[in-house]
C-alpha cells in the first residue's frame, strides 16, 4: 500500500472507519484476515481493535482471535434519527408559537453536561437572543436546562454539574448545585422551567419539556424575550402554549401521559 500522504491523526480516523466497514460486511473476523483485508499490520489492527474494543464497538469472542460489531453503533444511529424525528415534528408546534408571539422559540436537548439548540425559529423583531443551532448553554442558567434535570434524580444532576464550573453570568445565576436542585423540585411540580435574567442580563425564557414514548423528558422548547416585551400578566398564556406544543410532541413521539392537560 502507497505511504498515506494524510496527516497522522486522518489517517488514523480513516484505518477506525475501514475497520467498521469490513466488521460490519461479515459477521465475526480475526485479525489475520482482517489485517489482510485492510492491508495493514496485524499489530496495528489488534490495537485498533482493542482500543475499539475498550470503547464498546467491537466485541471479542472470549479470548478467540475473533471480533465482532456491538450494537453501539446501531444506538447512536437510533438517536440521530430520534432528533431528526423530533426536529419535524416541533417544528410545526414551534412554528404557531412563533406566529402568536413573534419572539424566538427554541428546541434543546441534553448533551453530556450542556444543553444543545437542536432547532430555532427567530424572533420576527429586532431586538431578539441572538443564538444558533448547535450552540451549547448551561444547564443551571436556562429553562430548558431546568426542564431537563427536573425529573432526574439528585444525584444524577450532582453528577452532571460536577464537572462544570458555576460562572455567575448574573446576580441570579445559581452558584452551585443545590441551589439548583432546590428549585428543580418547583420546576417538576409545575411542570416548567424559568430563566430569569439567569444567563443573561435582559433576558426572560420559559421552557416546557417533551417526553419520549417511555415517559423520558428527551427535550425543552422554550420562548425567549427580552424583559422589556416580557408581559407578566400575559405568563400563563405563555406556558400554557408551551405546555399544548410539549404534549402535541411528546404525543406524536408516543407519550400519552403528558403531565399538564
Amino acid at each position: 500500500m502507497e505511504k498515506s500522504t494524510q496527516p497522522e491523526a486522518v489517517s488514523s480516523v480513516l484505518k477506525v472507519f475501514n475497520i467498521l466497514q469490513a466488521l460490519g460486511e461479515q459477521k465475526e473476523i480475526g485479525v489475520s484476515d482482517l489485517s489482510q483485508r485492510l492491508m495493514m499490520s496485524k499489530a496495528t489492527t489488534y490495537r485498533f481493535l482493542q482500543t475499539m474494543k475498550t470503547l464498546g464497538y467491537v466485541t471479542q469472542e472470549g479470548e478467540a482471535d475473533k471480533y465482532s460489531l456491538t450494537l453501539k453503533l446501531f444506538e447512536l444511529g437510533a438517536k440521530s434519527l430520534e432528533y431528526v424525528d423530533l426536529i419535524e415534528l416541533a417544528d410545526k408546534e414551534m412554528k404557531i408559537i412563533s406566529e402568536l408571539t413573534n419572539e424566538t422559540v427554541h428546541l434543546g436537548a441534553l448533551d453530556e453536561d450542556s444543553i444543545i439548540y437542536i432547532h430555532k425559529i427567530d424572533s420576527s423583531y429586532n431586538l431578539r437572543m441572538h443564538s444558533r443551532v448547535g450552540r451549547r448553554n448551561p444547564l443551571h442558567t436556562t429553562a430548558i436546562g431546568k426542564v431537563l434535570l427536573a425529573e432526574r434524580e439528585d444525584s444524577f444532576v450532582r453528577n452532571t454539574l460536577s464537572r462544570i464550573e458555576f460562572v455567575k453570568s448574573t446576580d441570579r445565576t445559581h452558584e452551585n448545585a443545590e441551589q439548583l436542585i432546590a428549585e428543580l423540585k418547583l420546576v417538576k411540580d409545575q411542570h416548567f422551567g424559568e430563566d430569569n435574567e439567569e444567563q443573561e442580563p435582559g433576558l426572560r425564557c420559559l421552557a416546557a419539556p417533551v417526553y419520549d414514548r417511555f415517559g423520558t423528558v428527551i427535550a425543552g422548547v422554550s420562548i425567549s424575550f427580552p424583559t422589556v416585551r416580557f408581559d407578566e400578566k400575559r405568563m400563563s398564556y405563555y406556558i400554557d402554549l408551551l405546555h399544548k406544543a410539549g404534549r402535541n410532541i411528546s404525543e406524536q413521539l408516543g407519550y400519552k401521559n403528558y403531565p399538564v392537560q
